[in-house]
């Protein structure tokens, strides 16, 4: 792929010399040159030729010198930069183009090994600059499907040496579910109940990131959520409800006369847990998480909670009875548990 560049100079005999200088990068395709006379013209063939990359301008020029083109560039191309090639090579000059973002100085007249030193300088440098935007980009979109703890976890300097190692930790699950989404699925177009589910999602997700919590995953319509460090519980507790009064709110009138009235139920439990990534690292798929008996608990409370309800169990409710109002719902049998399990409702 070739490198585009752009000469800008009032002398046209550089032109010539260009061409001649560069004929074999210029059949080998590795440079493409485009020329213009001032930078006015310059600003022109860049609106052209949006992927220029060097520029490769004068001083002295008529209608737009090149200091004041130095200083239109970055607002066209980030990634673009500039070399000045001019026979005004004192002190002055060279300041005042480093400062307006040139890239380098080549004195005139041009020793073209030099000037193509400087080219492959500037190239590399360029490539740099788009691989780092590119970086950015893409973090920026992980960010967006991973959430921050995991980024943050994945930062650290032994992570590929530690990709199945894991820990214990004491933290808080929280398991919404919106209720009665799946019926309303079978009444709506596809891209109906996607941008539902995304708008009940983004409420939820919110409550959760404003107590300081994190959203383990998405499965189906239901969120799972992960609160750790200090007051954990109570965060949770609290996000819960703040959930819970949020989506009450949100009476959504559907196509074809259709009223959703949206609720979610909720289950909630804390204690050690298991954290780390779980997965196939030969497949590079992992997915990073907490499993144990205290999550398994808290999606069985979750799946017996009634619309709006948020159940939590006989220890947990222990630990915040003073701190928030709750009533005893009774025992009940939950999946895979030998013992009937007492469960509470959090009021407020």
């Amino acid at each position: 792929m070739s490198t585009k560049i752009l000469v800008v100079d009032d002398e046209t005999d550089l032109e010539l010399l260009i061409k001649q200088k560069f004929r074999r990068k210029i059949r080998e395709n590795a440079y493409e040159f485009i020329f213009a006379s001032n930078g006015q013209e310059a600003l022109t063939k860049i609106a052209e030729h949006p992927d220029v990359e060097i520029v490769l301008s004068d001083l002295n020029m008529p209608i737009m010198d090149g200091l004041t083109l130095l200083t239109k560039l970055p607002a066209l191309n980030a990634i673009l930069k500039a070399v000045v090639v001019s026979a005004y090579g004192d002190m002055n000059n060279i300041r005042t183009a480093m400062n307006r973002g040139a890239f380098d100085f080549v004195m005139k007249p041009v020793d073209f090994s030099d000037l193509e030193i400087t080219i492959e300088k500037t190239i590399t440098y360029v490539a740099q600059v788009r691989e780092t935007l590119r970086a950015i980009q893409e973090n920026n979109i992980l960010k967006m499907y991973v959430d921050e703890t995991v980024i943050n976890f994945m930062a650290r300097p032994e992570f590929e040496n530690s990709l199945l190692v894991s820990e214990i930790v004491e933290a808080t699950v929280v398991f919404f579910d919106i209720c009665g989404f799946t019926a309303i699925s079978e009444k709506l177009p596809p891209d109906q109940v996607v941008n539902l589910l995304n708008t009940y999602f983004d409420q939820i997700v919110k409550g959760v990131i404003a107590q300081g919590g994190y959203v383990d995953k998405f499965m189906g319509d239901a969120v799972m959520a992960v609160f750790r460090g200090t007051h954990h519980l109570d965060r949770a507790i609290d996000a819960a409800l703040a959930v819970r009064q949020q989506i009450q709110t949100n009476q959504a009138q559907l196509s074809e006369g259709i009223q959703f009235q949206p609720s979610v139920s909720t289950g909630i439990n804390t204690g050690e847990m298991v954290s780390g990534n779980i997965g196939s690292a030969s497949l590079r798929r992992l997915d990073y998480t907490v499993i144990g008996d205290t999550v398994n608990l808290a999606q069985r409370l979750q799946s017996v909670a009634k619309p709006n309800q948020i159940l939590i169990n006989e220890s947990t409710y222990q630990l915040i009875k003073e701190s928030f109002q709750c009533e005893r719902v009774g025992e009940v049998n939950l999946k895979n548990k030998a013992n009937p399990v007492t469960i509470y409702e959090v009021l407020a």
